[in-house]
């Protein structure tokens, strides 16, 4: 799979990015918005507390936590409500990860396949790549959403299905994460795992499996793409 410079000792097949706080840098957005609502209905945090609570769950869960916490249900529209909320803020606010765009131009550059797999809907991640000006490092058939398979992170089957599609060994995959969960989505797959920390828990990225990284510009080594 790929040219015969991805073949190299110690590169992948496949390079799986997560969207959210590893391409984009939307994770303190979603999350004040986050806040912000749930403070609405009488659940009041802020966003460190609200990104330590929720970071990678699934919407259906969020609400379902926040619920629990709460003492009682939160209205029937609430989801569709804060998917409206986050995207206007996106819209206002949204900026690429740095150095994203450079890390997945250099894989791409060495013949190696990209996609994104997020726990997102397909749209969100549309949205997302389009305003921070990544989509074309994405084509649509590349980018895959929790919300087609069974189960989402920390459960493997999202990266089972994008590597399937994308016709790559799962032991010769790559994923790039930000979250303990998608970490332990990865190693689940039998995937290598690597950790972006420069925004996240570096030791709970650690404790799930993840070799850490702090900065974009680190991934062309960590890939085995340039010599140390």
């Amino acid at each position: 799979m790929g040219s015969s410079s991805s073949q190299r000792a110690g590169a992948p097949q496949l390079v799986l990015f997560d969207c959210d706080g590893v391409l984009v840098d939307s994770e303190r957005i979603s999350n004040d918005v986050l806040a912000q609502m749930l403070s609405a209905e009488g659940l009041t945090m802020r966003m460190p507390q609200s990104r330590a609570t929720f970071q990678g769950m699934l919407l259906a869960d969020i609400r379902a936590l926040a619920q629990q916490l709460l003492g009682r249900s939160l209205p029937s529209d609430w989801i569709e409500r804060y998917e409206r909320e986050r995207d206007a803020a996106f819209r206002l606010d949204l900026q690429p990860v740095p150095g994203a765009a450079a890390a997945v131009s250099a894989v791409r550059a060495a013949g190696i396949p990209v996609c994104v797999a997020s726990q997102g809907k397909l749209e969100k991640t549309e949205l997302s790549l389009t305003l921070t000006g990544l989509a074309p490092l994405f084509p649509v058939d590349t980018r895959f959403s929790a919300y087609t398979v069974a189960r989402g992170k920390p459960h493997p089957d999202l990266f089972l299905h994008a590597a399937a599609t994308m016709g790559a060994d799962p032991s010769a995959c790559t994923v790039v994460e930000d979250t303990p969960s998608g970490v332990t989505a990865a190693i689940a797959a039998g995937m290598r795992a690597v950790g972006y920390a420069a925004d996240s828990n570096a030791a709970a990225l650690q404790d799930a499996g993840a070799e850490l990284f702090y900065s974009h510009d680190e991934l062309p080594r960590l890939l085995g793409l340039i010599s140390v």
